[in-house]
């Protein structure tokens, strides 16, 4: 890991929101393998947290060890307010799983994996016809709902698998890279879902390898590597770890350009674009010291440009380069 981005966990501001999954020093090991080795995870109710890492970082050993798929070897955890080992039954029946691979039945309607899934719950056959089809109205199943599940695209199977997961009426849902596999179109239907449950007051533990989707969603992100959670923060204040953040100001007339290199002597000259690169992290206050030296010495620049590192900046100097995180879309600088 770079020496300039030291693991570390941003504090939340204010007072802190009750916590519907909590977990200090959590371990599992597969033979000599350690794949959590020391984890402390904290999730305020009502939001999303994403669980960054690269294949093998454990982010999916933490869901089922959350979920009481798999016990952990150490450590203690509370999720909706049980505690994972003295009460798995309590944690089982307030969460809801969905994981990497849709556990939805091919061979019958979605109708019929639906009520399946209400009948697992002990709801009565009434009471789960009418969640039922709530749920495939909400998720814009209604009119697929008698057709096999194996006829549906994949963004339909993902919608269908966690209106699946929704029978229940989770408090908390585990959510295992639910957008894999699926294309643009698809993708931002599920982001808008998880919103509206979050709306709904669901809390959200969220792993993905897309970082535009942890930066879209996440209220907290966590960067998982080597066992242990090696950054925790929202994402500006993960961007804000990673140097090279600047300031570009472009000129026209050659003379402002020379005062404006007075005036800002940290900056970096380009003498050919009439362009100085001031280093910043790309926060309100930076940005204001910049501008307020310009107007000091009467100076305006013809056009500015804010470059901020992105996730994918904070995924590589986090992880040294390990994993290939998907590509996102969201440009790195903002011209104003």
């Amino acid at each position: 890991m770079p020496s300039s981005v030291m693991p570390t966990t941003i504090p939340e501001a204010g007072p802190q929101a009750a916590a519907a999954v909590s977990a200090v020093g959590l371990r599992k090991s597969y033979g000599d393998k350690t794949v959590l080795d020391g984890v402390d995870l904290r999730i305020p109710a009502g939001s999303v947290f994403a669980l960054l890492g690269p294949n093998g970082a454990g982010k999916t050993t933490a869901v089922k060890i959350l979920s009481t798929l798999v016990s952990a070897d150490g450590g203690q955890a509370q999720v909706a307010g049980h505690d994972l080992a003295a009460d798995p039954q309590a944690v089982r029946a307030a969460i809801g799983v969905t994981g990497q691979f849709s556990a939805v039945d091919g061979l019958i309607t979605g109708e019929e994996n639906m009520l399946l899934m209400a009948d697992l719950h002990l709801i009565p056959r009434r009471e789960g016809r009418r969640i039922t089809a709530e749920l495939l109205e909400r998720f814009g199943l209604t009119e697929a709902a008698k057709k096999p599940a194996a006829t549906y695209s994949g963004g339909m199977k993902r919608r269908l698998d966690i209106a699946m997961t929704l029978v229940g009426s989770p408090r908390i849902i585990f959510l295992d890279e639910p957008t894999t596999g699926l294309d643009p179109r698809s993708r931002h239907t599920m982001w808008q879902i998880i919103r509206e449950l979050v709306t709904g007051g669901v809390t959200v533990l969220l792993t993905t390898q897309y970082l535009e989707e942890a930066d879209q969603l996440a209220d907290r992100i966590a960067v998982l590597h080597n066992g242990t959670i090696a950054a925790e923060g929202t994402a500006e204040e993960l961007k804000r770890l990673v140097p090279g953040g600047h300031v570009r100001l472009r000129f026209t007339h050659p003379d402002t350009y020379r005062d404006a290199a007075t005036a800002l002597p940290h900056g970096t000259r380009d003498d050919d674009t009439l362009t100085l690169r001031v280093p910043s992290d790309g926060s309100q206050r930076d940005l204001r010291s910049v501008l307020d030296r310009l107007d000091a010495a009467g100076l305006h620049a013809d056009e500015l440009t804010v470059h901020t590192p992105d996730l994918d900046d904070v995924f590589f100097a986090l992880t040294g380069g390990t994993g290939v995180p998907a590509q996102t879309d969201q440009p790195k600088e903002t011209t104003r």
